[in-house]
């Protein structure tokens, strides 16, 4: 049997999900996974994309300045 890995709960939990330290440590590891789903949302896992495919959509979608984001939206 594998051990539980507690460096990558930890790096979720601390550091993605933002919990303190001492809601994560009272949470049990079927609490922690559902929170993890939660950030995948409805459709399942989050996607991941490669750095390609991020500086085409950069290209394609490009940030406004901030004063047009408030013209045009």
């Amino acid at each position: 049997m594998m051990p539980f890995p507690w460096a990558e709960a930890m790096r979720l939990g601390l550091g993605v999900l933002r919990l303190s330290p001492e809601a994560f440590w009272k949470m049990s590891p079927r609490e922690l996974a559902a929170a993890a789903a939660g950030l995948a949302g409805p459709g399942g896992p989050v996607a991941v994309i490669g750095r390609e495919r991020l500086k085409a959509l950069q290209q394609r979608y490009p940030d406004l300045p901030v004063h047009q984001e408030h013209e045009h939206g």
